[in-house]
């Protein structure tokens, strides 16, 4: 598996800092693009995608999406989230996967990645054909969006190679003139530093002040790019229970967010309890002062709010001050 042409791309990425304080993405270099040397032995790859979208999801879908940010007073949580933790689903089922195909063939080596790895998921993807490299840098599909997980399999079978697809965003730019904050700065480029998604999820330490409006009430994640592109209408609901979304997570008050305990918290999510109230006071300083909030928002934002002044986390409690003081 030859993705040597993809490396001169990932190192001029990196050397622009776009990576942000994601360390592990600049420490493994050059392996996310030698599958070999990252799992000796592998001669062919593997790939796989699993649809995401609710099966419970209505027609319409996309303009209830795109509505959720001019609700000011409820935080937003991606899409992907509001079900169970997706490596869990996804690996299990690309092992399971791995180990039929060992009793049809006979033992082979094999190792499973699910977004867990220093794999280059989405050239893989668009080289096997499961889609093209939409302008937000996501792959999409014909039939099915981009609203999917995506999975690999690392083998030391030689596999006859699958052939890519033609791309098909022509001239279109809607993703790039969604994007809140302008994280995707030329088609099929993104610098992750501006990105929400990155910033409510992978950034650790305070959100820049920069960005802390153009986030609104977004709180984990950000379906923005995806809820424009034309072929999300294509979107597949998944058939697995796992994706549903959990009760009481999307789409709730953000005084009612603030206020989860951390066991409660826990029970609930998949991520840490730190960030998400940093998320949420940043979206609660937005909502104090949104249109559309009453004086008994603006009274039960700010009592939830003064409750977390004194947060152990000093991040959290900048976050706090920003919201109350801005």
């Amino acid at each position: 598996m030859d993705l040597s042409s993809a490396e001169p791309g990932l190192l001029a990425w990196l050397e622009k800092g776009f990576h942000g304080t994601m360390g592990y993405m600049a420490h493994h270099g050059l392996k996310r693009a030698r599958p070999a040397e990252l799992v000796p032995g592998t001669v062919s790859v593997i790939t796989a995608r699993m649809d995401y979208l609710p099966r419970a999801t209505p027609e319409g879908w996309r303009d209830t999406e795109l509505a959720r940010p001019g609700q000011t007073q409820q935080g937003i949580v991606s899409i992907y989230a509001r079900g169970r933790d997706y490596h869990k689903v996804l690996r299990q089922r690309l092992q399971q996967l791995a180990d039929r195909l060992a009793a049809d063939v006979g033992p082979f080596g094999r190792r499973v990645f699910t977004d867990s790895a220093p794999v280059l998921e989405a050239e893989l993807a668009t080289r096997s054909g499961q889609g093209w490299r939409g302008k937000h840098t996501l792959v999409l599909n014909r039939e099915g969006g981009s609203l999917f997980f995506l999975g690999e399999i690392y083998v030391d079978l030689a596999l006859p190679p699958t052939l890519p697809v033609q791309a098909h965003c022509g001239e279109c730019s809607a993703c790039m003139v969604a994007c809140p904050t302008q994280a995707i700065v030329a088609p099929y480029r993104l610098d992750a530093r501006r990105c929400i998604s990155y910033l409510t999820i992978e950034h650790d330490g305070p959100i820049p002040l920069e960005f802390r409006r153009a986030m609104g009430n977004r709180i984990y994640g950000c379906d923005d790019c995806q809820l424009v592109c034309p072929w999300n209408k294509y979107a597949q609901r998944t058939p697995l229970p796992d994706f549903d979304e959990r009760a009481g997570l999307n789409a709730q008050p953000l005084a009612a967010l603030l206020r989860w305990s951390e066991p409660e918290f826990l029970r609930r999510t998949d991520i840490g309890h730190e960030r998400w109230l940093r998320n949420v006071a940043t979206a609660a300083g937005n909502a104090l002062h949104a249109a559309d909030g009453t004086p008994a928002d603006r009274e039960a934002l700010t009592k939830a709010l003064a409750e977390r002044a004194d947060h152990p986390s000093a991040v959290v409690r900048e976050h706090v001050n920003w919201a109350l003081q801005t």
